[in-house]
């Protein structure tokens, strides 16, 4: 891999980052004045037409694409992405932004802690250290000892093993699905399971914040565009550590547009939790096993 095309990867990542912090900001606004599985309902039906017209300029178009022997596996993976969403965004109208984002940055420990059991890869005793450091972070920002314990701070915290197992499933049936197969049951079964739910509530939407669904839309396709770009330019391994942007960001975004404030706890804890998280990847690129 050239050093120009890791440079470019990164940018990317940051670039992906960026963008979905926005999406998180246009989500937690939508979600305080409408239901939130009706705007990730819409929000998958523009995602699902993406993902099929990537498909279909594919060699073997949406055939090919549809074509998996896993096909349980990547449904579920599917289901349980869209699910993890709600979840998350319902987090965002408990929580904020800030805090909603500091325990989910605990989720690539949870991938490193269950990369045994469910893909049976070996995990290390340093990697084992940094996952509890990690977790210690997580225990600091939910403050469980000291009477001001949030039972919300659960709802992230939720969200982020889903994402985990998600990403564990993801690499799962990447031993035998190619990554266009696996984004289109992403983006086709979400959006039919999400119908499902969703239809049943609909409410009718302001013209401006039909407006920010149109945002909400277009940067959940470009993020995800851009994602697949940098996994294409980019080891992932070199540009995942640029990942935890995101949480910058987003605590930005919390911070300027919604009026939130980060506790000190919060600030402790997160600062653990990253450097937990980033030691992981690094010994993971190091030994690729512990």
């Amino acid at each position: 891999m050239t050093e120009q095309n890791t440079r470019l990867g990164i940018l990317l990542m940051v670039a992906t980052t960026l963008i979905f912090a926005v999406q998180d900001g246009i989500s937690r606004h939508l979600a305080a004045e409408y239901n939130v599985q009706m705007v990730v309902m819409i929000r998958y039906w523009f995602f699902a037409a993406f993902v099929i017209a990537v498909a279909a300029r594919k060699a073997g178009g949406l055939r090919a694409a549809a074509a998996t022997r896993q096909p349980l596996v990547q449904g579920f993976r599917a289901v349980l992405l869209v699910a993890e969403i709600c979840v998350m965004i319902y987090g965002f109208t408990l929580l904020g932004l800030v805090e909603s984002h500091a325990v989910f940055a605990c989720y690539p420990l949870l991938i490193a802690a269950l990369s045994g059991p469910v893909l049976g890869e070996s995990v290390g005793w340093r990697r084992w250290a940094a996952i509890a450091v990690g977790f210690v972070g997580v225990i600091i920002i939910l403050q469980p000892g000291f009477g001001v314990f949030q039972p919300e701070a659960v709802v992230p915290l939720m969200a982020a093993l889903m994402f985990a197992l998600y990403g564990l499933l993801t690499r799962y049936v990447a031993r035998g699905d190619s990554a266009t197969t696996s984004f289109f049951w992403t983006g086709t079964v979400g959006a039919v399971a999400m119908t499902l739910v969703g239809v049943w509530y609909w409410q009718p939407m302001s013209g401006p914040d039909w407006g920010w669904m149109a945002v909400l839309c277009v940067t959940g396709a470009l993020g995800h565009y851009t994602l697949i770009k940098c996994y294409e330019v980019a080891e992932a391994s070199s540009v995942q550590p640029f990942a935890y942007l995101q949480l910058a960001f987003a605590s930005a975004l919390g911070l300027t547009v919604f009026g939130e404030t980060i506790r000190p706890n919060v600030a402790v804890g997160v600062v653990l939790i990253v450097a937990a998280g980033l030691f992981t990847l690094w010994r993971q690129k190091v030994k690729g096993g512990g």
